[in-house]
């Protein structure tokens, strides 16, 4: 759930609209991050936020501002050195419509690109609007990763309805490391394997 990115986010329409600016997040952004990623949670659409955790991830957040106010916020996490997952994704309401979960979703992937990693993966409801970026639909049970680190937290973890989806971006370096069965990181002795999906057949 703290990933999760609703079809209200992502609606779009044909209509001019100002220009909107994606830069990564500063501590100064935080409050009107809180404001937005906590409004959501309040309705159970994400996990809620404290100051500290989000001052602790700043780095990883991009942020969406039109006329110098924040319409917008999203992350990279990184798992890995091969994995990243988009999430936290959040678009005002008044913003809504207008492309900026879209400018958001390109922006992560372009710095996912820039750090080199295989693939990128996200939870959503709405998989038309990643396959439109580039997403295919995969297998969620296989992150167990994710699903120790973030989804014991959410009041739907006994019930998930999210879809996972994935972008594979160095088709090299995917193909090189996935057996039959789905893609396994090494890690070091005693820590668990990160498994990841195997994209489902259309």
């Amino acid at each position: 759930m703290i990933s999760a990115l609703t079809e209200e986010f992502v609606r779009e329409n044909e209509q001019a609209d100002a220009p909107v600016e994606v830069r990564k997040a500063r501590m100064s952004d935080i409050p009107a991050l809180l404001d937005l990623i906590n409004g959501y949670a309040s309705r159970g659409i994400m996990l809620p936020r404290t100051e500290f955790e989000i001052s602790e991830s700043i780095r990883d957040f991009s942020v969406a501002l039109a006329e110098g106010e924040l319409v917008g916020c999203g992350a990279l996490h990184f798992y890995s050195p091969m994995v990243g997952e988009i999430r936290s994704l959040a678009v005002r309401e008044d913003a809504k419509t207008h492309g900026v979960g879209r400018l958001l979703v390109e922006t992560l992937v372009n710095e996912s690109e820039e750090f080199s990693l295989a693939c990128v993966f996200a939870f959503t409801y709405v998989v038309d609007f990643f396959r439109k970026v580039g997403f295919d639909e995969v297998e969620r049970g296989a992150l167990p990763l994710k699903v120790w680190k973030d989804c014991v937290r959410c009041p739907k973890f006994q019930s998930c309805d999210e879809v996972a989806v994935m972008r594979v971006l160095r088709q090299d370096k995917w193909l090189d490391s996935t057996p039959k069965y789905g893609y396994s990181i090494p890690t070091e002795e005693g820590v668990e394997q990160i498994l990841l999906p195997i994209i489902r057949e259309q």
